[in-house]
């Protein structure tokens, strides 16, 4: 998964053994849609979302692969761990006993779950994120280049406790940068609270006025 953005990684997964006849149709409509999920989901738009991701599973499912349908599960969680949605990624865990080792990993991953991690099985990008130690994974954070990889990580970052002030500013003008607007309330509303926390009157302001600018 060293592509620039994930969805496109799974495209590529889908679509990475064909030769030289066309593909079939399946791939590329299971791509198309992967990537209107994930444009819409960060975006806010829930309803349409939903929709897209249904019609790129159903592409999927046609092939009887469930290690397929397992990465595409996977999007979906990822998504919501950019955005600090967490679950226990229920989608996925269905497929788990047919999933790849390395779905796996990466399900833990997403999951919080680094204890005993083989952080090798992971797209490239995460190991890094793993093997950093408490309070020094901010470069780590700012060395990935793909925007959505980059709000996984801190997503995921967040939820093992390791995130720190300027990975939540990161993240939060990465998904700004990007117009992610569910992602980006989010991270807003975490550094709002740390604001609040310190007694940082002016900066809860600022950011209170940039959640009320974001917020439909």
């Amino acid at each position: 998964m060293t592509k620039t953005a994930l969805t496109l990684v799974v495209a590529l997964a889908l679509a990475g053994c064909a030769s030289k006849p066309a593909p079939p149709a399946w791939k590329s409509n299971a791509a198309d849609a992967l990537k209107g999920y994930s444009d819409a989901y960060l975006k806010g738009n829930t309803s349409i979302a939903e929709s897209e991701f249904a019609r790129a599973r159903s592409e999927i499912a046609s092939t009887g692969r469930p290690d397929l349908v397992a990465l595409a599960e996977l999007v979906r969680c990822a998504s919501r761990v950019a955005s600090l949605e967490y679950d226990d990624c229920p989608g996925f865990a269905k497929l788990a006993q047919d999933a790849t080792a390395g779905e796996r990993a990466y399900a833990d991953y997403l999951g919080g779950r680094w204890q005993g991690l083989d952080a090798s099985l992971l797209p490239e990008q995460h190991q890094a994120v793993v093997r950093s130690s408490a309070g020094a994974a901010t470069g780590v954070l700012a060395a990935i280049r793909d925007p959505l990889s980059r709000m996984v990580a801190a997503g995921a970052l967040m939820q093992v406790g390791r995130i720190g002030p300027a990975d939540i500013a990161l993240a939060t003008e990465t998904a700004s940068g990007q117009g992610w607007r569910r992602p980006l309330l989010m991270w807003l509303g975490v550094a709002l609270e740390r604001a609040r926390a310190a007694g940082d009157t002016a900066e809860a302001d600022r950011l209170q006025r940039r959640i009320s600018l974001v917020t439909p």
